[in-house]
């Protein structure tokens, strides 16, 4: 049986402005892919986190059955949020310990209940560090921009 890999990337030109998100789906026996899927798109006027939570979320949403799948992300943001925070998030009703609302609650709970679905594990690469899979995704979340970036709409 295969093993399924995502790996999820965002971009954003300006902070906020036009963003794109990409993945790259892979299924891998061993060290060899057997079947690869690429995944983007982006939004006018959107942040670098948001892109980055769509992107994991486009990779769960993706799967029509429940899955074990690895996902690779080189966003601390999505990474610490999603294996730590959100489980104080949800028990604070998406408030923050300060008390104040979760920024993107919407695309935490999307993502909460896209991942409820599948057995997830979570790790955190370096980006822009080389890692080839890492890279692709970065290109498919600038190809996802990239309409959006040149003023058209998609």
């Amino acid at each position: 049986m295969p093993e399924l890999f995502a790996y999820t990337d965002g971009a954003c030109s300006g902070n906020p402005g036009p963003g794109g998100w990409g993945v790259l789906l892979q299924a891998k026996e061993g060290e060899t892919v057997v079947k690869e899927r690429e995944l983007s798109g982006g939004e006018a006027e959107t942040t670098n986190n948001r892109m980055e939570l769509l992107a994991a979320i486009a990779a769960l949403e993706t799967l029509s059955k429940p899955s074990h799948l690895t996902i690779v992300t080189d966003s601390a943001y999505v990474k610490n949020g999603v294996t730590g925070w959100i489980h104080g998030w949800k028990r604070n009703g998406w408030k923050t310990s300060n008390k104040k609302p979760v920024k993107n609650v919407e695309l935490w709970q999307r993502l909460d209940a896209a991942q409820a679905r599948h057995d997830v594990t979570w790790e955190w690469v370096k980006g822009h560090a080389g890692h080839p899979e890492n890279e692709r995704a970065d290109e498919l979340a600038r190809a996802g921009m990239a309409p959006f970036k040149s003023g058209k709409s998609a």
